[in-house]
Order: structure tokens, then sequence, then C-alpha cells
């Protein structure tokens, strides 16, 4: 696997090991940017619910270990909602976003952050201690306006709404997203 086409591979055979009770398939194999540290995001969705997304912003260890260890956290262990079930899997699309480095912003307000971000584009990360969240840049497809963007995403962060405590700090990202769509099969 030389560039990242087989990246949803990676993350719906991990699911499907996992079900089927089955050892991981083996990423050993794996060589040029899968093989590099990356940061990436698992999404699960089936039709516009949630079913998990787990995710890191940093790239500590091999991509593909990345995107298999999500996969298997977003389907089993996203404390959010429940485990997926075998009927999951087989109606399931699988996302995954593959991140950039962060960009730390040199903004003060929430109004120099909103000035600040390309909706469609950037995803945002809010750090206050040890408060973080994130979204991602495919949330822009839910939440079109950055008001209510920022609104949603100081809300998952804990915050007061639109205020910018001592401290804030807020960084950017872009992230390439690869979809594997539904209907699959678990059996066979």
């Amino acid at each position: 696997m030389n560039d990242l086409n087989g990246v949803c591979g990676i993350a719906v055979g991990a699911i499907r090991a996992a079900l089927r009770d089955e050892h991981p398939p083996d990423l050993r194999a794996v060589d040029g940017t899968l093989a590099r540290p990356g940061a990436a995001f698992v999404t699960l969705e089936r039709d516009e619910t949630l079913l998990g997304c787990v995710g890191t912003l940093e790239p500590v260890r091999p991509l593909a270990l990345q995107i298999a260890r999500h996969a298997l956290d977003a389907a089993f262990t996203d404390p959010r909602v429940p485990a997926i079930t075998c009927r999951d899997y087989e109606t399931m699309s699988v996302k995954v976003s593959v991140l950039s480095r962060l960009q730390p912003l040199a903004v003060g307000s929430v109004e120099q952050l909103a000035a600040a971000l390309r909706p469609g584009v950037d995803g945002v990360v809010v750090q206050l201690g040890a408060r973080r969240a994130t979204f991602l840049p495919s949330v822009w497809r839910k939440v079109s306006r950055v008001d209510d963007f920022l609104a949603a995403l100081w809300h998952k962060a804990g915050l007061p709404p639109a205020t910018w405590p001592s401290g804030m700090q807020a960084s950017t990202y872009t992230a390439f997203e690869y979809s594997d769509a539904p209907p699959r099969r678990l059996a066979g």
C-alpha cells in the first residue's frame, strides 16, 4: 500500500475481524505514508446517525495502526454511543479523515477565530487547560454557519458560550476524507 486509497479497508478490516472474533489484519507490510506517524479520525454512521467517532490530532504512531485502533475504538468503545452490532457493520458508512499537522492561530477572541476560519475547509481545535475539543472539517456539512459551528464546539468543550478565557488556544487543520459506503457482508 503505497498510497492512502486503502485507509477505509484498514478500518473496515479491523472491525470485521473483531466482530468475527478473528485475528486483526497484518499491517506490517504497509509502507509509505501508512507506515509513517499520522493523525486520523474514524467516523462510523448509519444514514445521518453517529455510531462512533474516535481519533487523534497528533501523529504518534504509524498511520495504518492509528486507523485500525481508532476504527475499533469508534466501533466498540466510543462512550457516547453503544457498541456497533453485526447489522450496523453491514449498513454503516466508514469515513477515515487523515489530518494535516495542527496550525496554531494567533487569535484572542471568538470573533477573531471566526474571521480566521475557512468554512468547509478547516477543522478546529480549542483548548483551555485540560478542556479540549475539535470538530473535523466534515462537520461544516452539518453546521455551515461559523457562529453555529463555534457555539457547538464551545458546548462540546464545556466552555461558556462566546467567551475567550485567559489561556485559551485555537488551532486549525485540514483533512483528506476517505469513505466506504454500505452495503457490506460480515459473513463469507
